[in-house]
């Protein structure tokens, strides 16, 4: 009886309904899980296009910085989606043990290698997974292997400097500084991972396309990550998987080429790290991850086989190079921007050396155990993390199904919460009332306790169980190349130049 009289008007206004289904999923998307009580802009509360369209605008970190500042410590970003500003929300959210899961923006990110998604430490969702995975290489990583992979960042510093004499100050050829310093990044990871320079700083170029295909895979990256059924829809879809895995679509990636052919060249030695388990630290060349991951396999051969240690191998360009030149970009930034702040380095540099701080060596370099010894340049770095961290979008996680308290506030289970970088860092009651200026001072007038604070709300690397596995690395690269290129050359702006930024995620 029912169905006789609501056909008749369903057949009537069948037009009508998709609009009134559309309006029925924008309101409850508005109501969803109660977070209608948290102010944000207008549209975001209805759909996540509102996340997308302005991700698209490659300025996400100045937005979120701009909600905060309007609406509070806690914004709505999207139907299911809570921004939290306040610094004591970063253990609470990326803590240990807490449940508190990847969203599905980290698999957007996921190389595809014959129709199989590959998970990385970075990408996966998978805790689990990411424990045992963690367990096999962590000491690859640890700060006291950083002795061994010193000369390897020599060699490729060495380079860098002479190529530099060579390309642009012998000729008195401008330099774009922040694309160099892509190619160190790059040359310095492919020796640290394979003894051995991918190119790019001996050919001053971008070697088969390296640079430019990471660059558009983060771009495609960034927006595609605030609504990730896009990218089941565009590249990860069934029909473009199975043609993968059917080999009709099975182009290498010039990374996994180069990795195949150094891994080939020097089979037999690592053969012999396989059996026997032991790695020459003592040799003075260096011990490059290629060699720990495979002392790895010998550890522990139920979970890293040869095709894990051939992925590690490539993670490494994609998670180790550029997030590192970007943040060296952005310490030369703030010293051209700052004459004050780049003379008072130079001044620290000198009587360093002057006292016998700094030894004499080879295009002027300095060592690791020599930077930790001058604390204006770590204010410097520091300070260039605080304003200009590498990432610039939320760092998503997935509330435990049980839900959590963040802060005094009830957040359901299933909503993605996180923190951004851009904001935490300017915090007032952290960092001071002049948050938006560059002053590295701030990190040597602060008490004991307020530095404590400071460090600590540090965010630059992520936090918790999902830390940046490779900040140690990346610390030993700046602090390494940052003085050592200050104490060869004068650096100055390009006249009409100026530092733009382009936010990828």
């Amino acid at each position: 009886m029912l169905s006789t009289e609501l056909l008749p008007i369903l057949f009537r206004y069948w037009l009508a309904l998709p609009f009134l289904l559309l309006l029925i999923h924008l309101v409850s998307n508005k109501f969803y899980n109660g977070l209608q009580r948290y102010p944000g802009p207008t549209l975001a509360a209805y759909t996540n296009w509102w996340r997308f369209f302005e991700s698209r605008h490659r300025r996400t970190e100045k937005t979120h910085i701009a909600l905060h500042r309007k609406y509070g410590d806690i914004v709505r970003l999207g139907p299911n989606v809570l921004s939290f500003a306040d610094p004591r929300a970063l253990k609470i959210i990326y803590g240990l043990n807490k449940g508190i899961t990847k969203s599905d923006f980290y698999p957007v990110q996921q190389a595809v290698v014959r129709g199989q998604r590959l998970q990385s430490l970075f990408s996966t969702q998978d805790e689990g997974y990411h424990a045992r995975y963690r367990r096999c290489v962590n000491h690859a990583f640890s700060m006291s292997s950083l002795v061994g992979y010193e000369p390897l960042v020599d060699r490729t510093t060495d380079a860098f400097i002479e190529e530099t004499k060579r390309r642009y100050c012998d000729v008195g050829r401008a330099c774009n500084f922040s694309k160099w310093l892509q190619f160190f990044a790059f040359d310095v990871i492919g020796e640290l991972t394979w003894s051995k320079r991918i190119g790019f700083v001996d050919r001053d170029e971008d070697v088969d396309g390296i640079v430019k295909f990471i660059g558009d895979f983060l771009a495609y990256a960034g927006p595609i990550g605030q609504m990730p059924i896009l990218d089941l829809i565009w590249e990860k879809n069934p029909v473009r998987l199975l043609l993968q895995k059917w080999g009709l679509n099975n182009t290498v990636f010039p990374v996994t080429k180069f990795a195949l052919d150094r891994n080939r060249e020097r089979a037999a030695e690592m053969e012999k790290i396989k059996r026997d388990g032991r790695v020459d630290e003592q040799s003075g060349r260096g011990v490059d991850l290629l060699m720990k991951f495979t002392q790895a396999q010998h550890d522990h051969p139920e979970f890293m086989t040869d095709k894990q240690v051939l992925a590690s191998c490539t993670s490494m360009i994609f998670a180790g190079s550029e997030t590192t030149a970007i943040s060296l970009s952005s310490v030369f930034h703030f010293l051209l921007t700052n004459p004050r702040v780049y003379s008072t380095l130079m001044n620290e540099l000198d009587e360093a050396t002057n006292a016998g701080i700094i030894a004499d060596r080879e295009n002027q370099k300095v060592s690791w155990a020599e930077a930790q010894k001058l604390p204006y340049l770590d204010a410097v770095i520091q300070e260039s993390f605080r304003l200009h961290p590498a990432a610039g979008l939320l760092l998503e996680r997935v509330v435990r199904p049980q839900g959590i308290d963040i802060l005094g506030h009830y957040i359901p289970g299933g909503t993605i919460v996180g923190c951004n970088a851009w904001v935490v860092h300017r915090r007032v009651e952290i960092f001071g009332q002049d948050v938006d200026v560059f002053r590295p001072e701030r990190w040597l007038e602060a008490s004991p306790v307020q530095l404590s604070q400071m460090k600590a709300t540090m965010f630059q690397f992520g936090a918790g169980a999902r830390t940046c596995l490779g900040k140690n690395i990346s610390t030993l690269e700046m602090y390494k190349i940052v003085p050592t290129f200050l104490r060869n050359f004068e650096i100055r702006m390009e006249e009409g130049e100026k530092f733009a930024t382009f936010n990828a995620w």
